[in-house]
């Protein structure tokens, strides 16, 4: 009897294995870090070996731990973080380059040379995004324009690409695959036709063969090798797709917020396409087996958890990064400052590439709790920003945000969010809600679930934070973000 499902979490930090039961209850977990290498200011690699290591790690680990075996799992699912970049040899399997990860800002010079061409917009009507370097397309044209002998051997038909998702996939099962929602993120994609767009390929110089095949979300890409040995892989979504679908958002109008090292909020549109006219991605929300694909709305910051965790490494602010909350709570406000960390530029609703972090409105009389509460609130007001030019865009008015990711759990973060979009702020029983995404694909496509309606059943309200700030208090903290916000343009020539 098949009692579990199972995902592969590959994240920004760490690599998790999930195991869940039909109720979409957490059964077992395992997860490791990774390195995060920095070799020159605004560069970000990992090491796609050492990530496809710690995969094969935490699934011995989750497996051992609850002395489960594999027959017992019906189906894997994965979800990765996104636009991060690998392209291998296809016979050594080996990297020609470190991975480069999505907030990357080496690209610049490229989007640039793009932008002179046709503007910001240049691609957005096909691919539903402007140009940044935050896209897979351009960073694959670096690394073959950058890594000696690597555009020859790619019109040979030598190298493959995949985001981290194909990558896994591929060692898991040897099937050269992804999904509409990772595959809408490479800048690649038409919207339209969920096939890669060949006018694109041609102006990026990338050779369509190295390119792996769009499926749907959840069908059966294959069977895994090795340790899982027999157990189909046959789901896919990207990070924050996944938690769109783990929250149960599958309704015109339902969005969710992901609390990880960045922050993303996605609004389901339906079975079309909403372009954007304020700064928000068009984007896939998922597609399941042979139904239409369905479509979001989603606005990307970079630097959310990453701050936190900047304070606790580069600053030595705090030890582990739940003492924030502790730290924060040793002020009443935040000292009258605003911390902006446009570290890697600004995201949503802004896109530019140029901006740098700035600590906005300080005195003499700031100390560490007014930083580290500044630090927080930073997230919340950047929500509110996309937020704002969500409901802008939809013509929906939020009723209420579910919520999820590791930073969920902060009390003051939750309430001051509440406080400061003016509705409630609902967490699920299951605040993993990435894993669980990719679990329900992969559950679906086996018929461990029949339907989304079973899905829905299983989400359950675990707290919500209700606004508790006057207009007048919410009005004026807003306008001063807003005036520090400005201070972060252009920084970068």
């Amino acid at each position: 009897m098949k009692k579990y499902v199972a995902a592969i979490d590959q994240g920004t930090t760490s690599t998790r294995f999930i195991i869940f039961d039909h109720g979409g209850n957490i059964i077992a977990v395992d997860q490791k870090e990774h390195r995060q290498i920095y070799p020159k200011p605004g560069w970000v690699e990992h090491d796609p070996l050492e990530i496809w290591d710690r995969t094969l790690n935490v699934i011995h680990g989750a497996l051992e731990k609850s002395n489960i075996a594999s027959d017992e799992i019906a189906a894997i699912g994965v979800t990765n973080q996104r636009e991060t970049t690998v392209v291998w040899d296809k016979k050594t399997g080996k990297p020609v380059y470190n991975a480069i990860v999505w907030q990357d800002t080496r690209t610049d010079t490229i989007i640039s040379k793009f932008a002179k061409q046709g503007g910001q917009d240049r691609f957005r009507k096909k691919t539903g995004l402007p140009l940044a370097t935050y896209f897979s397309g351009p960073k694959i044209k670096w690394i073959l324009d950058n890594v000696k002998g690597a555009k020859e051997k790619a019109k040979k038909g030598e190298l493959l690409f995949g985001n981290i998702d194909t990558w896994v996939i591929w060692n898991l099962t040897g099937a050269h695959v992804t999904d509409v929602t990772n595959a809408s993120r490479t800048m690649l994609m038409n919207l339209k036709t969920l096939d890669w767009d060949a006018e694109i390929l041609k102006v990026m110089g990338i050779p369509r063969a190295m390119l792996p095949e769009i499926r749907s979300s959840s069908e059966e890409y294959g069977k895994a090798k090795m340790i899982l040995e027999g157990v189909p892989v046959a789901g896919d979504l990207g990070d924050q797709q996944a938690a769109l679908f783990g929250q149960t958002c599958f309704k015109p109008g339902e969005a969710k917020n992901t609390y990880g090292t960045g922050c993303f909020m996605l609004m389901n549109t339906g079975e079309k396409p909403v372009q954007s006219k304020a700064g928000l991605l068009t984007t896939l929300g998922y597609k399941i087996g042979n139904h239409k694909a369905v479509y979001a709305l989603e606005g990307s910051i970079a630097i959310t958890g990453a701050l936190i965790q900047w304070l606790r490494d580069n600053l030595g602010m705090i030890e582990k990064s739940a003492d924030v909350e502790v730290l924060a709570n040793t002020v009443e406000d935040n000292g009258g400052i605003y911390f902006v960390p446009a570290f890697s530029g600004l995201y949503a609703p802004y896109w530019k590439s140029s901006a740098r972090g700035v600590i906005a409105g300080m005195t003499r009389y700031v100390n560490k709790g007014h930083i580290a509460r500044a630090a927080l609130e930073a997230t919340a007001f950047q929500t509110r920003e996309v937020l704002d030019a969500m409901e802008k865009d939809s013509g929906v008015k939020l009723r209420a945000l579910k919520v999820d990711g590791g930073m969920v759990f902060n009390e003051l973060l939750m309430q001051f969010q509440s406080d400061l979009l003016n509705v409630p702020v609902v967490r699920p029983k299951v605040a993993e809600t990435t894993a669980l995404g990719a679990a329900y694909a992969a559950g679906l496509a086996v018929d461990f679930w029949k339907n989304v309606d079973e899905l829905k059943v299983n989400w359950g309200r675990d707290k919500e934070w209700k606004p508790q700030m006057s207009t007048a208090s919410r009005k004026k903290l807003y306008l001063s973000w807003k005036k520090a916000v400005t201070k972060t343009f252009d920084w970068m020539e």
